[in-house]
């Protein structure tokens, strides 16, 4: 069924104030849903939504304004709900992907080495503490050394950034890989391959499903999307959790 998207209900989105800054259309203050004021704390991320508003047609397509999308999901859902969303982020950690190795066929094993390996070493000396990895799926949790390195870097995160790093999170299935891709230390490029190597070696062996195939290729949109939306917040990360 196709949807129809509401009619364009304005004609000029623009920038207004200084920093923090909102979005004005026709000179009316932008909202987000559940009405708060739609403020942002970067001129680049600003101009990035004002272009989204300003290059939408006759009709308003939500899903053309991803920036959008997760400002106001910042806005609506992290602020004043930090713990939570720490808490979610913590869970990823706890049991991460990258420290769930196989046991065998050795080539999959070489790969996830290749790839969560130094995952794993920067995460280490990044976080001061120490993250274990298992051979199979025997659940073992982290220390909880390691847990609460994980929960004072992600304290120390303003709104807008817990966001997209909770949204990386899950869209890599990994609080480790989305911390190093925060932090510089992993291309937006490596980081969705280290999210996938299991996958990526099940469909060399057997092929591709297509309705995996155009789930896969949704999800890693999202995932440019938030790459973006966290670049374009600049550089206010803090360095280390210590």
């Amino acid at each position: 069924m196709r949807v129809r998207h509401p009619r364009r209900f304005f004609r000029q989105a623009a920038l207004t104030g200084s920093g923090p800054y909102g979005i004005a259309l026709d000179g009316r203050p932008l909202k987000t849903p559940a009405k708060r004021d739609f403020v942002v704390p970067s001129l680049a991320l600003a101009e990035g939504i004002v272009a989204e508003w300003n290059g939408q047609g006759d009709r308003v397509d939500p899903d053309r304004m991803a920036l959008t999308k997760l400002a106001n999901t910042a806005i609506d859902r992290v602020m004043g709900s930090e713990d939570r969303i720490i808490d979610d982020v913590a869970a990823y950690a706890g049991t991460d992907l990258v420290c769930y190795r196989a046991t065998e066929p050795e080539g999959l094993v070489q790969r996830e080495g290749k790839a969560w390996d130094p995952v794993i070493d920067w995460s280490a000396e990044f976080f001061d503490a120490e993250f274990q990895t298992v051979q199979g799926v025997t659940h073992r949790m982290q220390d909880d050394s390691a847990m609460q390195a994980v929960r004072r870097y992600l304290a120390r995160l303003d709104a807008m950034r817990l966001c997209a790093v909770h949204n990386l999170t899950g869209l890599t299935a990994s609080a480790l890989i989305a911390t190093a891709l925060s932090e510089g230390f992993l291309e937006p490029e490596d980081a969705w391959r280290a999210a996938h190597v299991d996958e990526d070696w099940q469909i060399e062996r057997w092929g591709r499903d297509e309705e995996a195939t155009q789930r896969r290729a949704k999800q890693e949109e999202e995932f440019r999307q938030t790459v973006r939306f966290h670049d374009l917040l600049g550089d206010k990360a803090p360095n280390s959790p210590v």
